[in-house]
C-alpha cells in the first residue's frame, strides 16, 4: 500500500479524490495550506484511493499520511 504524505506542515485545505478514485502518477490529490500559500500533494504512483486519512480543515504535520492507495491489478 502506497502513503501519500504532507510534504510539509499545514492545514488540509482541499482534498480532490474520494474513496475508489482511479489516480495517475503526478496527478494532485490534495491542496494544503501553509503560510497563506497553497501546496499542491501529488501521488508519486498510481493507484485506487483506498482510505481518506485526514479531512478538510484537519492541521497535519510534515510526512504525516493524507491518502492510502492501493496499487492497480
Amino acid at each position: 500500500m502506497a502513503e501519500i504524505k504532507a510534504s510539509m506542515g499545514g492545514t488540509v485545505w482541499k482534498i480532490l479524490v474520494q474513496p475508489g478514485d482511479r489516480v495517475e502518477g503526478g496527478q494532485e490529490v490534495a491542496i494544503l495550506e501553509s503560510m497563506k500559500m497553497e501546496i499542491p500533494i501529488t501521488a508519486e504512483t498510481a493507484g485506487i484511493v483506498k482510505e481518506i486519512c485526514k479531512n478538510e480543515g484537519d492541521f497535519v504535520q510534515e510526512e504525516e499520511t493524507l491518502i492510502r492507495l492501493e496499487p492497480e491489478g
